[in-house]
């Protein structure tokens, strides 16, 4: 095994740990694939990196399951819901470009961090609230329109996820956690069949990573779980930030002239 495969599987072990926590795998993973593979195609490392990230949040939800109770007449039918919306973005995407969209998602991750510090008290308790129709109906569109930005663009998704559960459903951070990683489940999958069914994936090297991924999601969750709600928040919080900073500059980036 070359140097460059022991790089993108130690990424995909970190990615993997941190995305099963509170998200933001994707700040390692795919730009480990992108330096570790500079010749290779943008859509074959896309499809290779929603792979191991599917296995390694699937991982993540089970082990969760084990521990928390899920809140399955909410996240069944969200999961629906964001299953599609990510598959209608995965296919949007190879038409339009997302790089349209970079200069907003470090605003909007801005307001996410800004409003998670400032509410000391969000997501420290786990009080579900019982929605009317009309909320559900709500919630399952920003869980919809959460899946089309992953399957289209991803980065933040986690914590876009996670803060929808917080202020929306009340759950808390664990909670929010082990939620949020059932509905990339289902993101990832939709993403999976497409790159999949149009042969964008790396289907080894992608297998190798996703055992690596499993590994660093066990320790991950292992982590959250004994820790505690006021773990995930803290560490939440340093993510969004770090989010913050490469989404922005990326956007600087596309944004200057040529």
């Amino acid at each position: 095994m070359d140097w460059s495969a022991v790089f993108l599987l130690g990424a995909a072990f970190a990615a993997g740990c941190i995305d099963s926590i509170v998200g933001g795998g994707g700040l390692i993973q795919l730009p480990a694939l992108l330096a570790g593979l500079p010749a290779e195609l943008p859509s074959f490392l896309l499809g290779t990196n929603k792979l191991a990230s599917l296995m390694g949040t699937g991982s993540a939800a089970l082990r969760y399951a084990r521990h928390v109770v899920f809140s399955w007449q909410t996240l069944v039918p969200a999961a629906c819901i964001a299953f599609v919306a990510s598959l209608a973005g995965s296919i949007t995407v190879t038409h339009v470009s997302p790089t349209v969209f970079r200069p907003m998602v470090p605003v909007v991750l801005l307001i996410v961090l800004t409003y998670t510090v400032m509410r000391k008290d969000l997501g420290q308790t786990h009080a579900p609230r019982h929605l009317t129709p009309q909320a559900i109906g709500i919630g399952l569109a920003l869980i919809g329109g959460v899946g089309f930005y992953d399957g289209f663009f991803g980065p933040g998704t986690g914590s876009f996820l996670m803060l929808l559960f917080i202020r929306f459903y009340g759950f808390d951070f664990l909670n929010a956690a082990a939620s949020a990683r059932l509905i990339n489940c289902a993101t990832n999958a939709a993403a999976i069949l497409w790159f999949g069914s149009h042969g964008h994936v790396l289907w080894f090297l992608g297998t190798l990573m996703a055992i690596a991924n499993v590994a660093g999601a066990q320790v991950g969750t292992r982590l959250a779980i004994r820790q505690g709600s006021a773990f995930v928040r803290l560490l939440f919080i340093a993510i969004v930030a770090v989010l913050i900073l490469k989404t922005g500059w990326d956007a600087v980036k596309i944004l200057q002239p040529r």
